[in-house]
């Protein structure tokens, strides 16, 4: 298990391969389609936000208001990342960004991303949002509340030993596509082709 701390260096990133254990702790901002598409088309990230060295976790938090008025999050699973696959690598590259959590795999212009500018895509267990939430100590902040809604909002979230995988490594290497590959590969071999 390898401990990772926001901001993170790129030769922190570089050191890590597929199929590596990460616990992540520090700064994570959510980031859906909705803000993709925006930072995409070329809108400013709000004033004091940088997410250079950081994380951005493919999810829509359920989040509630405690007693005192504080945001709480109640659920944090990842959502699937592949929505994400046109926008990904220009964020990657225009924001310096270290690490993008989700499930499900990107596709080849975000793993080229991660070889070219030094980022990992870290896999979250997928039916696990309230213990992922755990990890969760704190909301920090929220951006385009109003103008996204919720989920789609970017959340400012404070988190403690957050357990994710590298499946795309900042060499060049994605386990999803090794593994479409080699299903591919087999399904070939047992499947016969239909007479006519």
């Amino acid at each position: 298990m390898t401990l990772l701390s926001t901001p993170i260096t790129e030769e922190t990133i570089r050191s890590l391969r597929v199929g590596d254990e990460v616990a992540l702790t520090g700064i994570v901002f959510t980031g859906r389609d909705a803000i993709h598409k925006y930072l995409h088309e070329g809108g400013a990230l709000p004033p004091g936000v940088s997410l250079k060295g950081g994380v951005i976790y493919h999810c829509g938090p359920v989040v509630i208001k405690d007693a005192s008025g504080a945001w709480k999050v109640v659920a944090a699973g990842p959502t699937t990342s592949t929505r994400e696959e046109p926008y990904q690598w220009q964020i990657i590259r225009d924001h310096g960004v270290r690490g993008v959590i989700g499930k499900g795999g990107m596709g080849p212009k975000t793993q080229q991303a991660c070889k070219e500018y030094g980022c990992v895509y870290l896999h979250a267990v997928g039916g696990a949002a309230q213990v992922l939430a755990e990890c969760v100590q704190k909301v920090r902040d929220v951006y385009f509340l109003e103008k996204f809604g919720s989920p789609e909002a970017i959340w400012e979230l404070e988190v403690v030993k957050f357990p994710a995988v590298v499946t795309i490594d900042a060499h060049g290497r994605s386990l999803h596509e090794e593994v479409f590959k080699a299903s591919a590969s087999a399904l070939s071999r047992h499947v016969q082709p239909v007479a006519h």
